[in-house]
């Protein structure tokens, strides 16, 4: 359990992922699939991860669940899910990993 709580927290560390409502992460996924397609590439993310209102914004390879090079809406979602989850998590604990801010 601790090994995948630690995990976990690694992906929430390195994403940065910042809390944002749900429209901006609906916003931000269509400003970054450029094409169209129900997905961003990794050259979508690239070109375009800097309009993204997150500072710092996540790592695709975290975003990236099922290493396919592609970020799906459930992806997405996830990520999203995450974000918003982490704060919470951290305001309840007492362990050494919780920013200090929360």
């Amino acid at each position: 359990m601790t090994k995948t709580c630690a995990a976990l927290v690694s992906v929430f560390l390195l994403t940065g992922i910042g809390a944002a409502s749900a429209s901006d992460w609906t916003a931000n996924f269509k400003t970054l699939d450029t094409d169209g397609s129900g997905s961003i590439s990794r050259v979508e993310w690239e070109d375009n991860v800097q309009k993204l209102k997150l500072d710092p914004a996540p790592t695709f390879t975290a975003m990236d669940t099922d290493t396919n090079n592609s970020i799906d809406e459930d992806e997405w979602a996830a990520a999203e899910k995450m974000a918003k989850a982490f704060p919470t998590a951290c305001k309840s604990s007492s362990e050494s990993w919780c920013p200090k801010q929360y």
